[in-house]
């Protein structure tokens, strides 16, 4: 089964990295002033054990976002995505009953977004989408960056399914 089509995508935004790590240092600061100095960080300071789970917590978040990722892969035979760690599916294209390249707008954010027109969205960035309805119903969309080349694919899976 020979790829086709193939895209990593992660999330990249400038101001999106810039949030995260300003909350990142937030910690720091807190961890510093308080376990180090010995001064109480803030009005209303957290005990330490509190600060510490909370400085866990925020660095797995920026973790979280850092190796957050889609994957999409057309072959002849399927079309795959895995938005690790959240989603993942495969798909036949005997399955599909339709599979067209759309401009799907904001649709509340980036991520993975349910219960959309379009079912459900998984994307990082961008407005353009291939969505695909299955024969059974079910509706997704997987946001895209390569908008041309997809839909140079698309063309070529959908004469290879008509031939």
């Amino acid at each position: 089964m020979k790829t086709l089509f193939k895209e990593t995508q992660r999330f990249t935004q400038w101001w999106l990295w810039l949030l995260l790590l300003g909350i990142g240092y937030l910690p720091i600061q807190g961890i510093y002033q308080q376990l180090i100095l010995g001064e109480k960080f803030g009005s209303k300071p957290m005990f330490n054990v509190g600060l510490i789970v909370f400085s866990v917590f925020v660095y797995l978040l920026i973790a979280f976002f850092y190796f957050l990722q889609l994957k999409t892969k057309i072959t002849s035979e399927e079309i795959s995505f895995k938005f690790f760690p959240l989603a993942s599916k495969n798909v036949k294209w005997k399955e599909v009953s339709s599979a067209k390249i759309v401009n799907y707008g904001f649709v509340g954010g980036w991520g993975v977004r349910f219960w959309t027109p379009y079912g459900t969205v998984y994307n990082t960035k961008g407005k353009i989408g291939l969505a695909i309805e299955l024969k059974d119903g079910d509706k997704f969309l997987i946001g895209t960056q390569k908008e041309t080349e997809l839909k140079n694919v698309l063309k070529e899976i959908t004469s290879f399914h008509e031939a």
